[in-house]
Order: C-alpha cells, then structure tokens, then sequence
C-alpha cells in the first residue's frame, strides 16, 4: 500500500483509523509533537485488541494507522492488530522512529510485527539523525521493502527553505532510486517543539454558501481576525489517543486535552465499538460543518464550546438535509484531487509532489509538479511540468469535472488523482499521536520491549493503510512535530 493512498482516503470521513499505541519512546528528538519520553504511558492492550478485532468484512476502516510514541517498542501489540485489522479487510500502516535501526540486521521481533502490515513510514530529520544516523535508518527501511512491504519517509524541517530539507530528500531519492514516497512538513508549536518552533496557519478556500451560512450565524465570534472560514479534512479520522479515548481531531492539543471538547470526542474503545465510532464521526452535525465549512482555526475548533451562538449554527448547519450529501461531495472531490494536492494545503507545499514516488511507470505519468518545486531536480522523475500547467496540481486551478478533460481528474484518464489508478497518497500528521503507561517491561502478553535510552521520538500520523506487499495505495498519518495548521494534522 503507498503512502499516496493513505493520504488520499485522509478528508473521508471514518475511512482510516489514527490509533496511539504508547507514549514511551527511547529517542529525545527535540521536536516531537507528543513530548513522548521513556516513561510514557501504553494504550490498554486488551482494549485495543477488542477494539480492532470487532472490525468486519462490511463494518471497517480502510486503514489503521499504528503509531506512538514508538509502536514498535510494543512488537507483539503491532503484529496482533495488523492481523486482526487484515482478517476483515483493512490494510495497516506503522510510522516508526527507527530506534531499532542502530542494532544492526532489522532485529527479529520487528520483522515479526510487520509480517501483515501493508505500509512502513520511517521518521528521518536533522532531530532524529542527532540519535539514529541516517545509513542506518536507510539499510533497516531497504531490508522492510525487501520483505514486500511499501515504504516510505516522513521529514519535518525547519521551515520550507530547510536547506537539510533538499538534501534529505535528494538523499532519499537517489538512495531509494524513486521507489519511496517522501512526505515533508515543518515543525510547529506543539508538544517539546513549542518551545522554539513557530506556528503557521494554511489558509484554504471556502465552501461556498455553507461556508457563507456558517459565517453569518456564529463563525464570525472568532473567526474575522482569523480570516476566512475553511474547511478541515483533519476531523474526518477518529483517533484512539494514548488512554482509549478517541478523538474527532488529530491535532496533538485536542488529543491530549483532557477533558476533550465534547463535540471532538467520540468515544473511548472500552466501552465502543468501531460500528458506533463510525456513525458518531460521519453523522456528527458539528462535524459536518467542520468538515464542509470550517470555524475558523484548530483554536476557534477546540473552544467551539464556550461561544454557545457558534457551536449552535454549527450544530443547525450540519443537521440539514443536504448535509450529509455536501460531507460526501467535499470528501470525494478532495480525493480526486489526490494526494499531493492534500499536501498542498497540510504539509509542505514544495515537497508535497515526493508524495507521489514509487518507482513505477505512472508516476512519471501524473503531471503533478516540478522537481523544481519539489528540491528534486529537473522533475524529469516525479511528471511533466508543474501539475497546474497539465491540468492537474491541486484541483483547485482547474476543477474536478474540468479537471477530467484536461487529462487529470480521478486519474482514471491520465494516472493522476486518484491513487486507485496512480497510487499516490496522503498522510498526518494525518498520523497522530502517542500513548503511554508507566514501565515497558518485555513480555510476549503486551510484547512491550524496555526503552533503551531517555527521550522521546515522534508521533502521528496522518495523518494512515496496508495491504501486504507493494500494492497501490498511500498513507496519512500523523507523526511527531507535525501537525497542521496550529499544530493539528495528514497524514
């Protein structure tokens, strides 16, 4: 399963699960979104266990994305998941720190876990190759894709003119000869990152009359110095945060808030099932609008309860009969955009044509971007031109339905858009965060591993699929020092 995939099931809503394993990690990367360290807590495992196995043939997520803290410090835990998830249908995605990586030979137990995982995302910045030297993350991700699993990177840099940000993924792509997919973003102000790293809100278009609605009724409290009421595709997957509860809402701040606003909570896996996680997630009005319209900013979202005229237009605007049908309508158009144009607006928008890597004919195919634009060169490898001039970018030039005349579209017609034909993907900070429970003893029961060294790794992710071998698809997820917007986020 590719990571373009992934990504571009991210804006629909209950299509892929975010779930948070643990909180521990034995890295220290200065810019982890979760502040994860070694004592961190663990997500119930039996919970868990309980939670995914209910997932049926008719009744599932199209993909579980496991991430932490470090899930692979819980071995046993990713491989019982990825099992239980693949005996219904679902595909799994692990977005991994990498810590295993300086032992050497990808040790056992870690190959083990990842026997029916679809997807592997690697973590690899300037913060985590102070502790994991990048040779090595490279030879572990080469032995994982020589298993037949999909691969791919997950980069965060300083700001889009990184200079580590070009190099990296040069890096990555002479190494892996274009057959890894690259997601980059930039660090933002959240978990240990807050400290020093900078904000930054991508603006996005509106929805039109809904949008226009929304406004007028209650938006505006908050929303005129923020600008424009835009829609977010991050309240479309739920998220099991570290203690079993489960969030509308990737942004670290939501998932560690507690209590969590009540319209952005869902449920909590002791106690539901994924059938009533689902309907919570696509029926919600609040969500709904959220989703459709927008409330401003990852602030106005998570204070929606304290501005009551707000969150009742939001609730009035998502109960209409034509809601649902809009939430359908907006969730498929952004698919059919595809990936890189997800990326466009969540994550690093020179970078975000690397999303479509994977070494086969119809990436070269897609239109999509310059290498220019993308710190790769002569874009000879990634398509012809920038995606805009060939009718394709981010849909927003040219439209869905133009969008199809042109060559671009679904992808169905030029192996663009949607990954099914083209394979590209989405992804997290679609990921999204870590869980936590003290100790980490070994154990085939919870097959937690002890934390080797003090600190903490990263997190997300979306912010999301698997499918066995490499086969057609993309991922989301959320992952550490990344989150969209004010810190919330593909995946």
């Amino acid at each position: 399963m590719r990571l373009a995939e992934i990504i571009e099931l991210r804006p629909v809503p209950a299509a892929g699960l975010l779930a948070t394993l643990t909180r521990r990690c034995p890295l220290s990367c200065a810019h982890c979104s979760t502040s994860s360290g070694p004592r961190g807590e663990d997500t119930p495992a039996a919970a868990l266990r309980r939670f995914v196995g209910g997932f049926t043939a008719g009744d599932r997520p199209e993909v579980l994305m496991l991430t932490g803290g470090e899930p692979l410090l819980r071995p046993a835990l990713v491989g019982d998941l990825a099992e239980l998830a693949a005996s219904a249908g679902t595909r799994t995605s692990v977005l991994s720190g990498m810590f295993f990586a300086t032992e050497g030979p990808v040790p056992d137990r870690i190959m083990r876990a990842l026997r029916h995982v679809a997807h592997f995302s690697a973590s690899i910045d300037v913060f985590h190759e102070r502790e994991v030297p990048r040779a090595a993350s490279f030879r572990a991700v080469h032995h994982i894709m020589d298993s037949g699993i999909d691969v791919s990177f997950h980069v965060v840099g300083n700001s889009v003119d990184d200079p580590y940000l070009a190099d990296i993924t040069a890096s990555i792509r002479a190494e892996f000869r274009d057959q890894a997919a690259v997601l980059v973003n930039h660090v933002r102000q959240v978990g240990r990152a807050a400290g020093w790293a900078a904000a930054r809100t991508v603006p996005l278009r509106g929805a039109g009359e809904q949008a226009l609605e929304w406004a007028r009724d209650g938006a505006g409290e908050g929303a005129a110095a923020e600008g424009w009421p835009a829609p977010c595709a991050m309240a479309a997957w739920p998220v099991v945060a570290f203690d079993g509860t489960v969030a509308a809402c990737c942004n670290q701040r939501v998932v560690d808030a507690r209590p969590l606003p009540e319209h952005l909570r869902l449920g909590h896996i002791a106690v539901d099932d994924w059938p009533r996680i689902r309907r919570r997630c696509q029926e919600s009005p609040v969500l709904r609008t959220i989703r459709t319209a927008g409330v401003g900013s990852c602030a106005s979202c998570r204070t929606l309860a304290r501005r009551p005229v707000a969150l009742a237009a939001a609730e009035r605007t998502g109960s209409r009969p034509a809601a649902g049908a809009m939430d359908e309508l907006g969730a498929r158009l952004q698919r059919d955009a595809g990936a890189a144009a997800l990326l466009r607006r969540y994550g690093s928008e020179r970078y975000a044509p690397l999303v479509m890597l994977d070494g086969r004919e119809s990436g070269r195919e897609t239109g999509c971007a310059t290498g220019r634009d993308a710190g790769c060169g002569t874009g000879r490898d990634v398509g012809p031109e920038t995606g805009r001039d060939a009718g394709c970018g981010t849909g927003r030039d040219v439209g869905p339905e133009t969008g199809r005349e042109a060559g671009c579209g679904t992808g169905r017609e030029a192996g663009c858009g949607s990954s099914r034909d083209a394979g590209p993907g989405t992804g997290r900070e679609a990921g999204c965060e870590t869980s936590r429970d003290a100790g980490g003893e070994p154990g085939r029961e919870t097959g937690d591993e002890p934390s080797r060294r003090a600190g903490s790794a990263d997190t997300h992710a979306p912010a999301c699929g698997r499918q066995g071998g490499r086969e057609g698809g993309r991922e989301s997820g959320r992952e550490s020092g990344r989150e969209y917007e004010e810190g919330g986020g593909p995946a």
